[in-house]
């Protein structure tokens, strides 16, 4: 499967570690700069020095191209919960069709909204194919292969997308129809 993750601070990063041996990932940070460097290094200096990263995984500063290398996939938008409102417009735009989960965790800081309340404000259309990915996670762990449970929630047909995509190895993603209870979970766990 082709999929994009959105965002390269720590989470992101480690997400796209964990995943790039089964998949084809491009990991995005919207800071050319960085880009280049995690690029050349194959660490990302600033949000997760101690873990290498794979030789499969790519990375870009290019937004329109992470979109059209998942347009086929999965987009894992990987931001703090303040840039998913931007985010979702940017997609909504770009007029991607196919899933969309984030992994972002807390309460939009203006308006005190949790995710799914903000996509369905700015992306009404990714309702129904969108969702979170949450649990009792810290991702330097998810980026060394340890054991690793997450949640996805949202329609049954999106949940059983995102669990393909994910679910392997240490890390184990399971199902629930609890959108409000699972975004909660992650905030409350922050």
């Amino acid at each position: 499967m082709n999929i994009a993750v959105l965002g390269a601070g720590a989470w992101g990063t480690a997400i796209a570690c964990a995943i790039s041996g089964r998949h084809s990932v491009v990991l995005h940070a919207r800071d050319p700069d960085q880009a280049r460097a995690v690029a050349s290094t194959r660490v990302n200096q600033r949000y997760l020095p101690a873990v290498t990263l794979p030789t499969a995984l790519a990375v870009s500063a290019d937004f329109d191209a992470a979109i059209k290398h998942a347009s086929d996939g999965l987009i894992l938008v990987a931001t703090p919960t303040r840039a998913l409102r931007e985010i979702s417009r940017s997609l909504a735009a770009a007029d991607f069709a196919g899933p969309v989960a984030w992994l972002c965790k807390g309460l939009e800081e203006i308006g005190h909204r949790l995710a799914h309340e903000v996509v369905a404000e700015e992306w009404p259309a990714a309702v129904d194919r969108s969702g979170p990915v949450s649990g009792p996670s810290f991702a330097l762990e998810v980026a060394r292969g340890l054991p690793t449970a997450l949640t996805t929630a949202g329609s049954a047909g999106f949940c059983e997308v995102v669990t393909d995509a994910l679910h392997g190895g240490a890390l184990r993603i399971y199902s629930s129809s609890d959108v409000v209870g699972v975004e909660v979970g992650g905030t409350v766990k922050n």
